[in-house]
């Protein structure tokens, strides 16, 4: 029992200088992550509405990456392999991609027409057959009411498409 104590002790004793740096490491990369998304948060409430939502949106996507390579950056630290990791992470994100790749195009092309702002709120507009004024845009649809009816248009259509702008909003 005492041999089986003193192995488990030299190991410990050679593994842990690796694991408190691992373990700094992450704790580095998540403070990193917060101060980020509280920058970006900061950032976004002395803009508009629309640039404040991308910027905080933003803020959280670069704090879940830093996360995520702080992990995979102790983990390689602590002297673990991680090819196999990355590899899956990039497999992963790519099988992701492509199965989402429709509300991934919609999600980037609400992203753009929050910035570049081709329409408001209160617009009234009119793609392909439908015409209506703009009632929400969202990340995904953007909502139309016209004629007693509510159009939800995928964002991605309204960025390859025609918009006809027939009255801006006062």
């Amino acid at each position: 029992m005492t041999r089986l104590f003193e192995t488990f002790w030299q190991h410990l004793e050679s593994l842990g200088p690796r694991l408190a740096m691992g373990l700094l490491i992450f704790v580095g990369f998540g403070i990193a992550s917060g101060l980020f998304r509280r920058f970006m948060t900061r950032i976004s409430y002395a803009t508009d509405f629309n640039t404040g939502y991308v910027l905080r949106l933003g803020g959280r996507i670069g704090a879940i990456a830093l996360i995520i390579f702080g992990a995979v950056t102790a983990l390689g630290t602590m002297g673990i392999n991680v090819t196999a990791l990355v590899a899956g992470l990039g497999l992963t994100g790519f099988a992701l991609g492509f199965a989402l790749k429709d509300v991934l195009a919609n999600f980037l092309a609400g992203v753009l027409i929050l910035l570049y702002r081709p329409f408001v709120l209160k617009d009234h507009i009119k793609v392909g057959d439908l015409e209506g004024t703009v009632a929400e845009i969202d990340l995904r649809y953007t909502t139309l009411e016209g004629q007693g009816r509510k159009y939800l248009i995928p964002n991605s259509v309204l960025l390859t498409n025609s918009i006809v702008l027939i009255e801006r909003a006062a």
